[in-house]
């Protein structure tokens, strides 16, 4: 569904991606792993458009996404819930999802509201208050929630459990495992590698722009030099 080959990154002159090669198949969850600042949300960025491609390839359902800005992207499928969840805090969650479904302007926007409120029903209680009223993980499903509403077939993903008490990050977690059920593939960029790789297919490490290592996440989970770089085992 998603290949990408040789991708490289520039902020300036200084180029943080080196060469990236990555590739999800339809159904899957693949996590992309590492430390901070390693350029797992650059990548992610740039596979959304946000941010431009200093050299490479990203191809998407067979069809080079090369020139084709962020918002077309999201409407040949592939949807992004960002880093740091850059809701409307000024919005109601009612808006916030309305605005991800900007696209569209058929009947299915009500039923695939009443999915979202569905999949997290504190939303749905939430609906007609300021998104910035929320908890930090009420805003976090929002976020997600609001990436679905673009109807993608493939979700981009980045640090959904960053900042979140750990009974959230469950909760977080098994929606997004949950994911595969509704025909949505992932690709889930975090800093909790255990996390990641226990609801993933495959992984990739990404230390300091470069692919270091990828696999089953059974086997990265496995591999000594994981478990005591990343799991702290």
């Amino acid at each position: 569904m998603l290949l990408v080959e040789g991708l490289r990154a520039r902020y300036g002159r200084i180029e943080v991606l080196h060469g990236i090669d990555l590739a999800v198949n339809s159904g899957e969850i693949v996590t992309v792993i590492g430390a901070n600042g390693a350029g797992k949300t650059t990548l992610l960025r740039c596979l959304s458009g946000v941010h431009p491609l200093a050299g490479g390839s990203v191809t998407f359902r067979g069809e080079p996404m090369s020139g084709v800005p962020a918002w077309r992207r999201v409407g040949r499928g592939l949807s992004q819930s960002p880093e740091g969840r850059q809701i409307f805090t000024n919005l109601t969650v009612e808006e916030n999802l309305r605005l991800g479904a900007y696209l569209y302007a058929d009947d299915r926007v009500e039923k695939d509201m009443a999915d979202a409120f569905q999949m997290f029903p504190i939303l749905k209680e939430k609906r007609n208050l300021a998104a910035g009223g929320l908890s930090g993980g009420q805003q976090q499903m929002l976020a997600m929630a609001r990436a679905l509403m673009g109807r993608p077939s493939c979700l981009l993903l980045d640090e959904p459990s960053m900042g979140l008490a750990p009974i959230i990050v469950a909760q977080i977690f098994d929606v997004v495992k949950g994911l595969k059920a509704l025909d949505v593939t992932v690709l889930l960029v975090e800093q909790n590698a255990y996390g990641a790789l226990k609801i993933a297919d495959r992984g990739y490490v990404m230390e300091t722009g470069r692919i270091t290592m990828d696999g089953p996440a059974e086997a990265l989970i496995a591999d000594p030099r994981i478990r005591e770089a990343y799991l702290g085992i």
